[in-house]
């Protein structure tokens, strides 16, 4: 990106290297805002492929997929790489072409993809089966060599994942909870929900501790409430006591040994 960025004039360059920095910081978390910085990019340097690209994956957050396709086109087009041919294919699934994105997975540019480009399209595959409730295809798209290693790869808790979920919806449930086992074994980086649905088979709830501690504070603070309404309550009686005294010269607490009452006799 930062020599496709060098065609450009250098206050430029900083200009738009700054709003890819952000779509790349909030893609994930606020992909909105990413939008937003990826359209002012676009606006600065659209012969970028680098920037079509980001453009593309910015509208393909937001659930943009005909604009992203689109983005992603001209990218592939300045560039000649076939590496956006699985996120193009998954846009035509999210337009509500399936079918178009199962004929990209076995058109020609599948086979210049890398094992993980290779992989993506497989899941991509796998979902347009789904879309079109072929549930039995779907399993068979994803069952691979990739899918049986034992070899932890960046894809390989994505792969049984989906290969799980799939299960799940055909209905083999024993078959998916071992599945969703392993994909929540090799999710080292938590990228899927894998653990959450395997311990749902296992009938197992969590609970919110924080929205616990919340609840027994909240009790806690009415019965402290409560006691120090009663002390504000005792406090009024005394004041109310102390009236009374002031107003026919006679106390309302009882006397104590030693003390002498009004009447001027000893209790000693």
């Amino acid at each position: 990106m930062r020599q496709e960025l060098l065609s450009l004039p250098k206050t430029l360059a900083d200009d738009v290297a700054r709003n890819l920095v952000m779509v790349a910081r909030l893609i994930d978390e606020e992909p909105e805002e990413a939008y937003a910085y990826s359209r002012i990019a676009l606006r600065l340097a659209s012969r970028v492929a680098a920037v079509r690209e980001a453009a593309g994956f910015a509208a393909y957050a937001n659930q943009k997929y005909s604009e992203a396709l689109a983005e992603f086109r001209a990218a592939r087009r300045m560039t000649g790489s076939a590496d956006l041919w699985p996120v193009m294919a998954d846009c035509e699934r999210g337009m509500g072409r399936p079918e178009r994105a199962l004929a990209m997975a076995g058109e020609p540019e599948v086979r210049r993809l890398d094992k993980a480009g290779q992989v993506e399209m497989r899941l991509v595959a796998a979902g347009a089966r789904r879309d079109m409730d072929q549930l039995d295809a779907a399993i068979v798209t994803l069952q691979s060599p990739e899918l049986a290693s034992n070899s932890v790869q960046p894809w390989t808790a994505r792969l049984r994942y989906a290969y799980a979920d799939a299960l799940l919806a055909a209905g083999r449930e024993d078959e998916a909870r071992e599945w969703f086992a392993k994909a929540a074994e090799s999710d080292k980086d938590g990228a899927t929900d894998a653990s959450d649905r395997l311990a749902e088979l296992d009938g197992v709830e969590f609970l919110d501790a924080l929205d616990d501690s919340e609840e027994t504070e909240s009790t806690a603070d009415t019965e402290f409430g409560t006691a120090d309404s009663d002390t504000d309550g005792d406090r009024a009686n005394d004041s109310e006591a102390r009236s009374a005294d002031v107003e026919t010269g006679e106390s309302s607490r009882p006397a104590e040994a030693g003390e002498p009452r009004e009447n001027g006799s000893d209790q000693g």
